[in-house]
Order: C-alpha cells, then sequence, then structure tokens
C-alpha cells in the first residue's frame, strides 16, 4: 500500500479523514470496547493526543513505536506512540506534534498530518485523539531517555495481515480482562496503542468498525 492510497483511505473514512480535532459524530473507542466496566464514567477525562507516524521508506512503509522507559510510573515499558496530554492553549495536533519532538526528536517540519483516526478513552482517564502523518526520511532521533528506552520501527504490512492482531485475555483487579494485541518479534504491542492500530487496520482495509 501507498502513500498516496493510505491518505485516500483516510479521506474517505468520513469523520476520521482530515488533520481536524475530533468531528462531531466521530466514534469513541476504548479500554470498554472489550470490558465496558472499564469506562471511567466517573471522572473527567484528560485531554490527550498521540502521533501514528507512517516512515516512508522507498522500498516500504513502516509504523515508528517507542518502548516507555522501564522506571515510569504510568506504562512503564510498554509500547506506545509518542503523545501526551494536551497542554493549555494548543491544539491536538499541535500536541501531537509537540510531544513527538520532545520524546523522541522527530522534527515536525518532517511529518505531514494526513488523518484522524477514532477517539480512544483510557481507562486511566485520558481521551486520546490519535493523528496520522508521513513521515519523510531519513530519520535522525535523538529520543529523550527519561520517558522513552527505544524507539523502533515495525513494517506496516505486518499490521495489514488479518493473522497479526490477536485476543488476548489477563486477570487484573480479581477479574478476567480482553484486550487486543499484535506479538512482533520481541515486542508486545497491546492495550491503547494495539487499539489505535486496529482502528487504523480497519479504516486501510475498509472494513466495519470491529470487524475481523
Amino acid at each position: 500500500m501507498s502513500a498516496r492510497e493510505i491518505e485516500r483511505r483516510l479521506a474517505a473514512a468520513g469523520a476520521l479523514g482530515g488533520a481536524a480535532p475530533a468531528a462531531a459524530g466521530a466514534r469513541v473507542r476504548g479500554d470498554h470496547d472489550l470490558n465496558p466496566d472499564l469506562y471511567p464514567a466517573d471522572r473527567p477525562l484528560v485531554p490527550a493526543a498521540v502521533l501514528v507516524p507512517i516512515v516512508e521508506h522507498p522500498n516500504e512503509l513502516s509504523v515508528l513505536l517507542t518502548r516507555r522507559s522501564d522506571h515510569l510510573h504510568d506504562h512503564a515499558g510498554q509500547i506506545s506512540f509518542p503523545g501526551g496530554r494536551i497542554e493549555p492553549g494548543e491544539g491536538p495536533e499541535q500536541a501531537a506534534l509537540r510531544e513527538a519532538e520532545e520524546e523522541t526528536g522527530l522534527p515536525p517540519a518532517r511529518v505531514r498530518l494526513i488523518g484522524r483516526l477514532d477517539t480512544y478513552v483510557t481507562r486511566t482517564g485520558f481521551e486520546v485523539t490519535p493523528f496520522v502523518g508521513l513521515v519523510r526520511p531519513p530519520l535522525v532521533l535523538s529520543p529523550d531517555s527519561f520517558e522513552v528506552a527505544e524507539v523502533f520501527e515495525v513494517p506496516l504490512g505486518f499490521f495489514l495481515a488479518p493473522e497479526s492482531c490477536r485476543r488476548h485475555t489477563r486477570h487484573y483487579q480479581g477479574r478476567e480482562r480482553a484486550f487486543y494485541a499484535f506479538p512482533y518479534r520481541d515486542y508486545y504491542i497491546w492495550g491503547a496503542t494495539a487499539g489505535m492500530l486496529r482502528n487504523l487496520v480497519e479504516v486501510l482495509r475498509g472494513e466495519e468498525p470491529g470487524a475481523g
């Protein structure tokens, strides 16, 4: 799949397309999709944004991801997209690009935003707006070692393969919880990141939400 085709399919997805903030009527996904009782309805949600960076290598497209440092208080060691809270006075697109630069050293000038995915609500109370951006190589990154242990890339084709997305379960707070995961080599991509990747895959395949 080419970068142009990705851009076309994002635009064809209606409310999902374009680099605007969450559109009216846009679908809200989250950890509660598989576990309805996890929706944090009793507290205000914290606005956040992430960048879903697709790197345009000459021979293939890849998705750039980070592994969070092991000492962090939240989501230590997990695989994530660069991103974070939306600061006062900035839009979600600005937050996604700013956080990507702060965490990985990716210059905003090398990113072209081409669309947004569904808003994603986490069980920890964040309302995340994911923006898809095309990234022009070569990449000379300088990750923030306090927050990021590693920056790596996964071929986009891996995520598009039907067998790559799996549904796993684990016990949490005395109950069995279900979640999506994309195991790739030594990396275990799960949780919100896997949920957003599943959203991206559905858009690129032209599938209905929750298909497959």
